[in-house]
């Protein structure tokens, strides 16, 4: 009697445990607590099975899917109290409430609500059923708790699982089976699930899918356990002695053999009792299995099942003990996070410790000294110094002045740039008018650079708000927060953008031709001279003995007698060939009005190339300074005015908007989903410590 009721005892821990976790929910699943998984396919005398365990008739019956949900059954052992006949309760069938004192079911969900007729219980499962699966033949995996009190039962857990189908019926499912099979797999293959196998003793055992979806999760058969109904249907002669003494398909916990009511018994309602002392008598008296009969039948297999799932319990005990404090360690750090149980804090301080956190963090994160660094990218301040030293650097760098000066447009700035007086040497200005409009090409990539900083600004400050645990709890603080900042950046945008144009006008409104760096005017002009002079034909070829030109040289000004000057084009001869072909008058001056339009009527003459070529050549040298000198000053004046400035003064602008006795508590307003999710940990954590005490007490 000690081993039953310390077996009952360990048992109900589980019982209790179950309960606690159900209550709770969903999280309960994260903790696997041991218990007996009845599997079958339909038909195969699952629930007959679990009736005559109970010793009463509760279960929906008919064809096709009954079972359509898991049923949780806790069956509970407890002493009678009622009229008592030799020591036994009185067992009465009927439903008198009076004479059932002793024995009643309670739902989970109906707490409180005792169900002493057990026709109730079971239209409170089909009610319940249909409530969540709907009337046709579908399927839920939301278990139904169903916990049965009665000085009859041994103290046991069983889980009732749907049967295994094959073909949809009706309107079920086409894909009936596969739902079946894998609600079927999550809970037996839980290593603390005993599954318990039932199959139809006048089938062929290898073609049992109880036994075939158990060897899925279970290929040893460690932890499946065979009950073989419908022994007394077999044909004459026939016997499962052979699968008893695990010959056929072995299993470690063996197998049972039972004899339950038939479809006619359960039409004519025949009492189970009735049906329990049949089943005896057939062990006793027949041929096959009377030396064994006390290991047959249905009161041996709730023994068994008894002493295997506690066994079971005692051993995965210390596993639960482990995991329950696990969770516990996470909901209690989680529950932390969400400001505790009830939440509170004064608020001056949160707000205080909030903008010291974010303050800090962004800091961290734009200099680099985070703990969390990312592996496969960059991330914060590593993508400013990638749009300062990369995109930036390059859209500088391909910024050429010539693509859209050409050499004609700069002859015609040379003449333009002159005024009145045509230059004597290479014109000066037309240099600096050049330099100077090629210079305001650097203000776009300048402001880009600056709009592209800011943007990176905004990414991390949406990173910082994501990972402050304190955001998640009060979206208004987020809110006002991201609203603050941003506003701020905009703010300094202003000061950074001005700055930024400003240190292009101070390039564009003054050249410095002095700079060290710069390719003076007699150098470029002695460059270009070399280069022109390498791509002339030689000059003729002097007799040294004579000092005159070797045969066949002709010497232009002086043997042909021609003077130099009436070979030379006009200044502007290039703007102006067309004057020569027009007919002179005798004895009359020819001078015509200038056209409206004056355009290069030719190609550049020899000393127009050379004045551009030199032209090009400063320009080049002056502006490859002024683009590395922007290169070099625009990211610092960025950091200056836009990245340094938020690092500094964010901490103080922030206190000034936020830290207002008027706005604090409007700002810490919580989140329904925190309110809730701390309600849950609370729960959660609350059920867990009841764990922990029920198993501290084993």
């Amino acid at each position: 009697m000690g081993t039953t009721s310390l077996g009952s005892e360990i048992v109900g821990v589980i019982n209790k445990l179950q309960d606690v976790f159900s209550a709770v929910g969903s999280s309960a699943s994260q903790i696997d607590l041991p218990q007996i998984c009845v599997l079958g396919s339909q038909s195969s005398g699952k629930s007959s099975v679990l009736e005559n365990l109970v010793g009463r008739d509760f279960l929906p019956r008919g064809t096709g899917i009954v079972t359509r949900r898991p049923l949780v059954l806790q069956l509970i052992n407890r002493k009678a109290t009622s009229t008592q006949q030799n020591g036994t309760t009185a067992k009465v069938d009927g439903d008198d409430p009076a004479a059932n004192a002793d024995e009643w079911g309670e739902f989970l969900h109906l707490p409180g609500e005792k169900f002493y007729d057990f026709g109730k219980i079971r239209a409170e499962i089909v009610r319940d059923t249909e409530a969540k699966t709907g009337k046709n033949a579908g399927i839920s995996p939301q278990p139904i708790n169903l916990r049965i009190y009665s000085p009859n039962v041994l103290t046991l857990t069983l889980v009732d699982l749907p049967g295994l189908t094959k073909v949809p019926v009706g309107d079920q499912p086409r894909d009936i089976e596969k739902q079946i099979k894998d609600m079927l797999l999550k809970y037996i293959s839980k290593p603390a699930c005993i599954i318990l196998a039932v199959t139809a003793a006048n089938t062929d055992l290898a073609n049992s899918d109880g036994l075939k979806l158990a060897r899925e999760v279970d290929p040893e058969g460690q932890r499946t356990i065979g009950v073989l109904t419908k022994v007394d249907l077999m044909d004459a002669g026939t016997d499962v002695v052979d699968i008893l003494a695990g010959r056929i398909i072995p299993l470690r916990l063996g197998y049972v053999p039972v004899v339950n009511r038939g479809q006619r018994d359960i039409d004519t309602n025949k009492a189970i009792s009735v049906a329990l002392e049949y089943e005896r008598q057939f062990f006793e008296n027949h041929s096959s299995y009377k030396g064994k009969a006390q290991y047959c039948g249905t009161p041996f297999l709730a023994r068994k099942l008894n002493v295997i799932l506690m066994a079971h319990i005692r051993a995965t005990l210390p596993d639960i003990k482990a995991r329950i404090s696990q969770q516990l360690q996470k909901f209690n750090s989680e529950l932390q996070s969400l400001g505790g149980a009830l939440g509170d804090g004064n608020s001056a301080n949160i707000v205080l410790s909030v903008i010291t956190e974010f303050c800090s963090e962004f800091r961290t994160v734009i200099d680099g000294n985070t703990n969390d660094l990312s592996l496969n990218e960059l991330s914060g301040g590593a993508r400013i110094s990638f749009v300062f030293h990369e995109l930036f650097n390059n859209g500088i760098k391909t910024i050429d002045p010539f693509d859209q000066v050409k050499d004609g447009d700069i002859r015609t700035i040379l003449y333009n740039s002159s005024g009145s007086t045509p230059a004597v040497f290479v014109g000066t200005q037309a240099f600096e008018v050049i330099v100077k409009q090629q210079i305001k090409r650097l203000e776009e990539p300048s402001i880009k650079c600056c709009q592209l900083v800011y943007d990176e600004l905004i990414r991390i400050l949406g990173q910082v708000l994501a990972k402050i645990q304190a955001f998640r709890r009060f979206p208004a603080l987020r809110e006002r927060f991201n609203s603050v900042v941003v506003n701020f950046f905009k703010t300094a945008m202003n000061p950074t953008t001005k700055l930024v144009t400003d240190m292009v006008a101070m390039q564009a409104c003054y050249v410095n031709t002095t700079h060290p760096d710069f390719l003076n005017g007699h150098k470029a002009m002695a460059i270009v001279g070399d280069r022109l002079n390498a791509n002339k034909p030689p000059p003729p070829s002097v007799d040294p003995k004579t000092g005159k030109l070797a045969p066949g040289q002709l010497n232009n000004n002086k043997d042909l007698d021609v003077d130099v000057r009436q070979q030379e084009t006009s200044f502007f001869g290039s703007f102006f060939s067309a004057s020569k072909n027009t007919p002179k008058k005798k004895g009359a001056a020819v001078m015509e009005t200038p056209p409206p339009i004056i355009r290069p009527q030719a190609a550049l003459s020899e000393r127009e190339t050379m004045e551009t070529e030199v032209i090009k050549l400063l320009i080049h040298s002056y502006f490859n300074i002024v683009k590395r000198e922007m290169i070099d000053m625009v990211p610092k004046a960025i950091s200056l005015t836009l990245v340094n400035h938020s690092k500094d003064n964010l901490q103080r602008e922030l206190l000034q908007e936020l830290y207002k006795p008027e706005v604090l508590d409007d700002l810490l307003k919580e989140s329904e989903y925190v309110v809730s999710r701390r309600k849950e940990c609370v729960q959660m954590v609350q059920a867990l410590n009841k764990a922990e005490e029920i198993v501290a007490g084993v």
